[in-house]
C-alpha cells in the first residue's frame, strides 16, 4: 500500500493513524475520527466497504467503534421534511448528525464520522465536543481531484449545486494545504489518503489487541 501522508501534531509527533499490518490505520483508543473530503470523493463508499453500512438511518456499531455517516441523518428526515427548503433541512440533518456523534462519545465509543463540511468553525466545534468527552479529534482526509469528485456525484445520483461545490472546494483546499504544511489544528492529528489508497484500506482500528466485531445497526 502506498505511504500515507502525515502531518505533524502540535507536539511534533505523528498526527496519529500509524499504518499497521494489512493496510490498516490505527488511531488512539476513544478518538473521534472525522472522515472528510469533497462531495463525491468516496467517503460513504469507503465506510460502506469497511463496515457494510448501506441504507441505515441510525449509526452502525462495530465492536467498540460507532460509524456515523451524515447520510444516516438525512435518511431520518427524508420523508418528514419534504416541504422544507434545503437550508431548513440542512439544519435538522446537521443537528441530528452532531447528536449521534455526541451520544456515541458519551457512551465511551471511538467514533468514525463522515463530515463533508470542513470549515474552521465546524472543526473547532467537533474538537471541543471531543474534548468535553475526554477524546481527541483526528482528521482522515480523502483527497480526490475535483473532476473525480464531480464524477462521483453523478454516479451516486446526487449532484451538489455548482456554488455549493465551489464553496466546499475552497474550504477543502485550505484545510488540505494546512495539513500538508504540518498544521492539523484544531485536530490532534491528520492523515491524508487518496482514492487508490482508500481502495486498499482494510480497516481502521482504535485498539490493535481487539478483533473487530461484525458491524451491526443499533
Amino acid at each position: 500500500m502506498a505511504a500515507y501522508a502525515d502531518a505533524a501534531g502540535p507536539d511534533g509527533g505523528s498526527c496519529g493513524g500509524e499504518p499497521v499490518h494489512g493496510a490498516r490505520l490505527r488511531f488512539p483508543p476513544g478518538s473521534l475520527v472525522m472522515l472528510t473530503g469533497l462531495p463525491g470523493a468516496g467517503k460513504t463508499t469507503l465506510l460502506r466497504r469497511l463496515y457494510g453500512q448501506d441504507v441505515e438511518s441510525r449509526p452502525v456499531t462495530a465492536g467498540t467503534t460507532v460509524v456515523i455517516d451524515s447520510a444516516q441523518a438525512r435518511r431520518q428526515w427524508d420523508d418528514r421534511l419534504t416541504w422544507a427548503p434545503y437550508r431548513v433541512r440542512r439544519v435538522f440533518i446537521f443537528a441530528t448528525h452532531v447528536r449521534g456523534i455526541r451520544r456515541a462519545l458519551a457512551g465511551g465509543h471511538a467514533v468514525i464520522a463522515h463530515q463533508r463540511g470542513c470549515g474552521r468553525h465546524v472543526l473547532h466545534a467537533f474538537a471541543l465536543l471531543a474534548r468535553l468527552h475526554g477524546a481527541s479529534l483526528h482528521l482522515l482526509l480523502l483527497d480526490a481531484p475535483a473532476d473525480e469528485a464531480l464524477a462521483g456525484q453523478v454516479t451516486r445520483g446526487r449532484v451538489v449545486p455548482p456554488r455549493t461545490f465551489a464553496r466546499h472546494r475552497r474550504r477543502w483546499e485550505s484545510l488540505l494545504a494546512r495539513v500538508k504544511n504540518g498544521d492539523p489544528a484544531p485536530a490532534s492529528g491528520a492523515r491524508v489518503i487518496d482514492r487508490a489508497e482508500a481502495g486498499l484500506l482494510e480497516a481502521i482500528v482504535f485498539d490493535d489487541s481487539r478483533a473487530a466485531a461484525p458491524p451491526r445497526v443499533e
